[in-house]
């Protein structure tokens, strides 16, 4: 079993005072596999004090100094990744080729787009005469973040947070924290000075709380559940700090009538499939024309059934486990519920998969007969499961989309133009078309119970600043 004992704070590796030891399991033998500190009211005081003295010099620095520094990390998280696949694979499940090739890379992809917005952005204008507007960094960022896409979900505030002037206090998920450990670690050899990055260990009742509620902190970006976010947002309101989430998503994938089925669905259910459906903007409610719905189940049905389960250290195109026990528990009872309130199993179902006695491994499974009164069309489920639901014309799919605490994202399946038509309907932040991905140069974020803010290029690099009017600078 790994140890990482230690907090990243100030530049240094620090004992925490009053933390406790927490192991976490590997979700594919469900064993300890690493042991961290969860870190306490005391740690998170300190990163805050280290972040505000640091805020005070990196605040200042030129953007040409933030541009070479994004440039050096960029380097050093190349030569980390397949550290961080590893460690990334082992914790949450992901299989070590999906890790390599998405889980990994993501949290590139966001030190690079920032960079390449960073570049162009234009941070002072003259809006008025005599009035210039400047953007400014916000001050100190405390980061919550979750583990089914880790990398992706810290690199996505780490980078524009940096970019912007600001510094930072991190507490990632107690569920996959070696990830951020070696990003600490690639950040220190890039040369950020001590302060402007902090890493404090932790779960969200004790370091997010403190954090959320800290009078010394000027903005909370989180990521993760909606119920967790109203508990970060009512702690932060005391101190009125911005407020910046992401939160959950159940994304419905609206199937054209005469859509090609054979052609447009494998790409659009490959977001429930990947990741093992442990993903935010998974297009799990699938509306199928009623003309079309026994064609869709059998494809549907071929794609789910073609799907492999097994082993997070074996290489290929297989699914793994589910990141824990509760999760696990949670898919299976979702998929109870929707049997005993009448849906209809098409294949997979509760228990785990043929030869699987250990492991927090869950069937990939289809539901048909699903209706909106539902538990499974409601609640996000974060598995490998998908919904089928019928309806009558394009209007009541419409209805049916939106019909939703969540506008995280939609996914449209067929002819690219009538897709478009109805783009624009679609209350959600994301609307794919053929496609279930964002694109890390364009803003990701929610509409309703999925948030507030943007992630992603210059709309990324605006949400973590403040703006100024400066009014008089050219009077005689």
């Amino acid at each position: 079993m790994q140890s990482y004992l230690k907090h990243y704070i100030d530049g240094a590796w620090v004992d925490s005072e009053g933390g406790k030891r927490h192991e976490v399991i590997d979700p594919a033998t469900e064993q300890p596999t690493t042991e961290i500190t969860l870190g306490s009211e005391a740690d998170v005081n300190k990163a805050v004090a280290a972040a505000k003295k640091a805020f005070k010099t990196w605040s200042q620095s030129t953007v040409e100094d933030r541009i070479a520094l994004l440039e050096r990390i960029i380097a050093g998280y190349k030569a980390r990744i397949p550290d961080l696949a590893a460690a990334t694979s082992r914790e949450m499940g992901a299989p070590i080729s999906f890790a390599n090739m998405a889980q990994a890379p993501a949290g590139l992809g966001h030190f690079m787009g920032t960079l390449a917005a960073l570049k162009e952005f234009s941070f002072s204008e003259q809006a008025a005469k005599g009035a210039r507007v400047v953007h400014e960094p916000i001050g100190v960022v405390a980061m919550i973040t979750p583990w089914n896409w880790p990398l992706n979900q810290i690199c996505a505030k780490v980078a524009p947070a940096l970019a912007a002037g600001n510094t930072m206090v991190l507490k990632p998920s107690e569920e996959a924290p070696t990830n951020a450990m070696i990003l600490a670690e690639i950040l220190e050899e890039a040369g950020v000075p001590a302060g402007v990055f902090n890493l404090v260990n932790g779960d969200g009742p004790t370091v997010g709380a403190a954090l959320s509620a800290h009078k010394d902190v000027d903005m909370v970006s989180f990521t993760g559940s909606t119920r967790a976010g109203v508990a970060v947002a009512t702690a932060a309101a005391a101190t009125v700090k911005r407020v910046h989430q992401e939160l959950g998503g159940k994304a419905p994938n609206v199937v054209l009538e005469g859509a090609k089925l054979g052609e447009v669905l494998p790409p659009t259910l490959a977001g429930v499939i990947a990741n093992t459906g442990q993903s935010c903007i998974a297009p799990t409610r699938l509306l199928v024309h009623k003309s079309q719905v026994n064609e869709a189940e059998e494809v549907v049905k071929a794609i789910m059934e073609a799907t492999q389960v097994d082993s997070p250290d074996k290489q290929g195109a297989h699914i793994g486990p589910v990141v824990n026990k509760a999760q696990f528990e949670k898919i299976q009872d979702l998929i109870q519920s929707a049997l005993d309130e009448g849906a209809r199993l098409v294949t997979g179902g509760v228990g785990r998969p043929d030869g699987r006695n250990a492991g927090y491994y869950v069937k990939p499974t289809v539901l048909a007969d699903v209706t909106p009164d539902m538990r499974i069309y409601r609640e996000e489920t974060f598995g490998p499961v998908a919904t089928i639901t019928t309806y009558e014309d394009s209007e009541q799919a419409v209805e049916m989309a939106n019909d939703t605490d969540y506008g995280l994202s939609a996914t449209i399946s067929g002819d690219p133009a009538e897709a478009s038509k109805i783009a624009g309907k679609l209350r959600a932040g994301l609307v794919t078309i053929n496609a279930w991905g964002p694109n890390g140069a364009t803003p990701f974020g929610g509409y309703k119970s999925s948030g507030n803010g943007r992630e992603g290029g210059k709309w990324g690099l605006t949400d973590f600043m403040e703006v100024k009017t400066i009014i008089g600078e050219n009077a005689a």
